[in-house]
C-alpha cells in the first residue's frame, strides 16, 4: 500500500499541511479543507485518501483541543475529500464547491450547539459566521494552490526524475 514513492509524497504534503494549523495564523485561515480535497485528489488508494489526512487532522488536534464542534469539522473534513476523489482536480470549481459545503456543515453543527432551534437562530448563526468564512475561503485558496504546485512541481522533479 505504501511502496510508492508518490503516495510517500502525497502523506508528507498532508502531514505538513497538518503542521501549518499549530502554527500561529490569523483566525480560520488553515490547510484544513485543502488537505482533505488535496487527498482526495491525489491518493490513488481510498483508504489512504481518508486514513492520512484523518490521522493528521486528529494528531493536530490532540495539541489544538477536541471540542463538541469536532464531530462537524470531521464530517465536513471527510466530505471534503469525497468532493475530491469525484472530480479528481484541485481547481476553482472544487476548491469553492468544498468550502462552501465545509462553512455549511460545520456552521450547521455550531447552531445545532449554542443557537435556538428556530429559523432566526439558524440565520443568525449562519450571517455571524460569514467573517470566519472569508477567512477560510482565504486559507482554503492559498493552501490549495500552495498543496497543488507544490506537489506538481515536487512530483515533476523527484517522482519522474527517479
Amino acid at each position: 500500500m505504501l511502496r510508492n514513492k508518490t503516495q510517500w509524497i502525497i502523506i508528507l504534503f498532508v502531514v505538513v499541511a497538518a503542521f501549518f494549523r499549530l502554527v500561529p495564523h490569523i483566525p480560520n485561515v488553515t490547510p484544513i479543507t485543502a488537505m482533505a480535497l488535496f487527498s482526495g485528489v491525489y491518493f490513488s488508494n481510498r483508504k489512504l485518501a481518508f486514513i492520512v489526512p484523518l490521522s493528521a487532522m486528529f494528531l493536530s488536534d490532540l495539541f489544538l483541543g477536541l471540542t463538541t464542534i469536532s464531530i462537524f469539522v470531521y464530517l465536513g473534513f471527510v466530505l471534503v475529500g469525497v468532493i475530491g476523489m469525484i472530480t479528481r482536480k484541485m481547481n476553482l470549481k472544487s476548491i469553492l464547491l468544498s468550502s462552501i459545503l465545509f462553512f455549511l456543515i460545520t456552521n450547521f453543527g455550531v447552531w445545532l450547539l449554542s443557537y435556538p432551534k428556530s429559523i432566526s437562530g439558524i440565520i443568525e448563526c449562519y450571517t455571524l459566521a460569514i467573517p470566519f468564512f472569508r477567512n477560510a475561503l482565504i486559507g482554503d485558496l492559498f493552501f490549495a494552490g500552495v498543496m497543488y504546485y507544490g506537489y506538481e512541481f515536487v512530483s515533476k522533479r523527484i517522482v519522474k526524475t527517479a
